[in-house]
């Protein structure tokens, strides 16, 4: 009888030889995951960062100016202003072919980046005014020497985009040969959720800075996060359907160790910051001054490229775009690229649609 019940038994339908490729691919990438998922838990490893060499040219107080050297077949040096606190500026140069800093050196630029430091409760008398007319322009003075150039062509991302044309905007001597803003807010008034939770009507920033001093790290994360909460979430998703792919995770591992390394802000840079930009707006407005001086955008004649993100939610696009009708200049454009406020500079897809973009355009100018 059970002879009978073997035989009569259908025959298994026969795997085609794609689907058995397919279903022997996909052991081989769980047998990955399980291993790469052991080592991140059992044996974490400290990943590299910051492969480009590089040279420290001059230091004042906590803030340093770094020098990327070059072949120099590009005749004009670049100074890059990052965002002040927030995050380490390491972002731009995390790790090899995933380097927006090695990029700009192998294309021909010497390059010059902005290092402002993590500053500390010592550090709470800090203005946002100092680091905009004593720090800045120090830095980029020693820059334009350092490269022996008789001008220069600044990059401002993020935060750095408004400090650096409140610098620009108030020192029209300086030699400037092009301007890039690259995700960097102008029109305060259209930045979106963070417009919103630090309108002057729910949020009072004197009495924030008044009572906690500086700014922990924590808080600035814990805003980030609000952002956007389900982050975390889809991340761990994309690593686990990735986790089987080692360049992903050694990617994964340097972008997650400095998504986690927030910086503090100075008290009093806090107070300047939320209140002339964020609740007044004074700078597109034309009413804000820096040491005496006034801010005038108009007073930018160089050529100008505006680089917004589709899906930006810290720097919209059209925070972005009104630097283009805001400044003088007659060579000027505003491009709209894929991406996130990171992954415009830092992602996967920014070596394709962004790095060459921003090189071609200086390049062609100078």
């Amino acid at each position: 009888m059970k002879d009978e019940l073997f035989t009569m038994t259908p025959d298994m339908p026969a795997m085609s030889p794609e689907m058995l490729a397919r279903w022997q691919e996909e052991m081989r990438r769980n047998a990955q995951r399980m291993k790469h998922f052991s080592e991140m838990v059992m044996n974490p490893k400290e990943p590299d960062v910051g492969p480009t060499p590089r040279e420290s040219i001059y230091r004042t107080g906590k803030s340093q100016l770094w020098r990327y050297a070059s072949k120099r077949t590009v005749r004009t040096p670049l100074l890059f202003v990052p965002n002040l606190g927030i995050s380490r500026p390491y972002i731009f140069d995390l790790m090899r072919k995933g380097s927006f800093i090695e990029h700009m050196t192998a294309e021909g630029f010497d390059f010059y980046l902005v290092d402002w430091g993590v500053f500390g409760p010592e550090d709470n008398g800090l203005t946002l005014e100092h680091a905009v007319t004593r720090i800045l322009p120090r830095l980029a003075r020693k820059a334009l020497e350092s490269s022996g150039a008789t001008e220069m062509s600044v990059l401002g991302y993020c935060m750095g985009a408004p400090l650096s044309l409140s610098w620009l905007a108030s020192t029209p001597a300086f030699p400037l040969k092009n301007y890039v803003d690259m995700a960097g807010p102008v029109d305060f008034s259209q930045v979106g959720l963070f417009g919103l939770w630090l309108d002057a009507k729910y949020f009072d920033a004197d009495k924030y800075v008044d009572t906690l001093g500086a700014i922990p790290a924590d808080m600035v994360k814990m805003g980030f996060k609000l952002l956007k909460p389900t982050m975390e979430l889809s991340t761990n998703l994309n690593l686990w359907w990735n986790l089987w792919n080692p360049e992903y995770v050694a990617g994964f591992n340097a972008l997650n160790k400095w998504a986690n390394e927030y910086l503090p802000f100075s008290g009093e840079f806090f107070r300047q910051w939320v209140k002339d930009y964020y609740q007044q707006n004074r700078m597109i407005k034309g009413e804000l001054t820096m040491a005496g001086r006034p801010v005038r955008l108009k007073s930018i004649r160089c050529p100008v490229l505006a680089v917004g993100a589709k899906e930006d939610n810290i720097a919209p696009p059209a925070c972005v775009r009104p630097l283009i009708e805001a400044v003088s200049s007659t060579d000027k454009e505003y491009v709209e690229l894929p991406g996130g406020h990171i992954s415009l500079i830092a992602g996967r897809g920014a070596s394709v649609h962004c790095w060459p973009k921003v090189s071609s355009w200086l390049a062609a100018r100078s």
